[in-house]
């Protein structure tokens, strides 16, 4: 395998991105009651998922974590951000549909 992904497998993984994260989002909307939550935290488990960089060393040394942080971004490729950018949306549709579904009454959301 050369590494490249095929069109089947860059779908199916935005699809999994999109639901992944519309469910938790979804959940963490009904538990904390916080709409935009997930949307907020998504860009920190995006650092999380590309960097390799220790969290810590965005407190230590800034410098070295955020430069490597930005060569890890523009090292991505098409496909990878087309699926992070599923991850995103799903965390804006959990923000929609609760919004939505406290309109239509529902106070357990």
């Amino acid at each position: 395998m050369n590494g490249s992904l095929s069109i089947i497998e860059v779908t199916l993984s935005i699809l999994l991105f999109v639901v992944m994260f519309f469910g938790i989002g979804f959940l963490l909307n009904m538990l904390l009651r916080m709409t935009w939550l997930m949307a907020i935290v998504y860009p920190v488990v995006v650092v999380l998922i590309i960097d390799d960089v220790s969290f810590t060393k965005y407190f230590t040394s800034p410098g070295m974590a955020f430069s490597r942080l930005g060569d890890k971004f523009m090292a991505l490729h098409a496909a990878d951000v087309m699926i992070l950018s599923g991850g995103m949306a799903g965390a804006i549709l959990a923000g929609l549909a609760m919004i939505i579904l406290r309109k239509q009454g529902y106070q357990m959301f």
